[in-house]
């Protein structure tokens, strides 16, 4: 694994809407984006920055704050259209080496930008009619 380069310590993490680029941040200028993997047979995320990947980590620090459920505020609309454009052709794991995943045993071959550009929709309550 790659070592993660420290987050700026006023960065927060934003939410996407999206299940492919699950959390952005802008610190210093620059989009820091995380690309959630087809875990296991991939690392859980990597981490890109203006489109370049840094690298893959199954471990996310503690500082980051992404702990499951947290609750993260949203990026805009216009920051999220920012974002996926940023992120065009990277979708599946091994993309941003030329070399995207085919294998039988993964859904990368579904993580296109149609895809990865599709909202979120939050569980229906059981319990509202």
């Amino acid at each position: 694994m790659t070592p993660v380069p420290p987050l700026p310590a006023q960065a927060t993490w934003h939410d996407t809407g999206t299940s492919v680029f699950s959390h952005a941040v802008r610190a210093g200028g620059r989009w820091w984006v995380l690309r959630l993997n087809h875990f296991p047979e991939h690392p859980l995320y990597t981490l890109f920055i203006d489109a370049q990947v840094v690298g893959d980590i199954d471990d996310v620090p503690a500082g980051w704050r992404l702990r499951p459920g947290a609750a993260l505020p949203v990026l805009t609309a216009s920051e999220r259209a920012e974002v996926l454009a940023l992120m065009a052709g990277l979708g599946p794991y091994g993309a941003e080496a030329g070399a995207p995943c085919a294998g039988d045993w993964c859904t990368c071959d579904l993580l296109t930008d149609e895809y990865a550009a599709r909202l979120n929709t939050p569980p229906a309550d059981p319990a509202s009619p």
